[in-house]
């Protein structure tokens, strides 16, 4: 790996156990066992080194869901799916997380990878519900846009929950609810079953 790809994951995995202000330069250069000026030599400074570290992370996110919902299968499979993928549910979502850091928050540069990456899950989510209502598959009064920020909220508070608790089985029940409502939706009544995530 090279001294770049070292600073940018080293960065990456920083922001994710301290958060922004305590991923000192220090700590990114000694993580990635780079000498001191590497970074400047790389990137105009931490600020530039995170951006880049936020961009691929919000990239890994937006690929691995693109690949679950771009699965074959009818579109209740593939939103079950996305729901139930496996997930490291107590550290929580990896882009949803840099939302808790005032800094990232604060900042329109960091924090635009963040809103893109949420609002392109959201957009394939209203695509798939849309091409469920129009199979017959949901109900037609569902509204695509409402229903896929519902999903996403729901995968959203579902870490918070389950962080919250200590317990995996908080993200379980919200994920089981919403597919339930989904289920109900399509009238065909029945419950679904519990999963545990880890």
């Amino acid at each position: 790996m090279s001294t770049t790809e070292r600073l940018i994951e080293s960065t990456r995995e920083l922001l994710w156990e301290r958060g922004y202000v305590g991923t000192s330069p220090r700590a990114i250069l000694e993580r990635a066992g780079a000498g001191q000026g590497s970074m400047y030599h790389h990137f105009k400074g931490k600020p530039d080194l995170a951006l880049a570290a936020v961009r691929r992370t919000a990239e890994e996110l937006l690929a691995s869901v693109a690949a679950v919902l771009g699965a074959p299968g009818t579109p209740y499979e593939r939103i079950e799916a996305y729901l139930r993928r496996e997930r490291d549910v107590l550290r929580g979502c990896p882009v949803g997380r840099l939302t808790m850091d005032p800094e990232i928050i604060a900042s329109a540069e960091l924090r635009a990878p963040v809103d893109e990456t949420l609002g392109r899950v959201r957009e394939l989510l209203a695509g798939i519900v849309e091409e469920g209502r129009e199979q017959g598959q949901f109900d037609p009064s569902l509204d695509g846009e409402r229903t896929a920020a519902t999903i996403l909220a729901t995968v959203q508070g579902g870490y918070v929950l389950a962080r919250a608790s200590g317990s995996p089985a908080a993200f379980d029940d919200a994920v089981s609810g919403l597919l339930a409502l989904l289920t109900a939706a399509n009238g065909t009544p029945g419950p679904v079953p519990r999963t545990t995530t880890r």
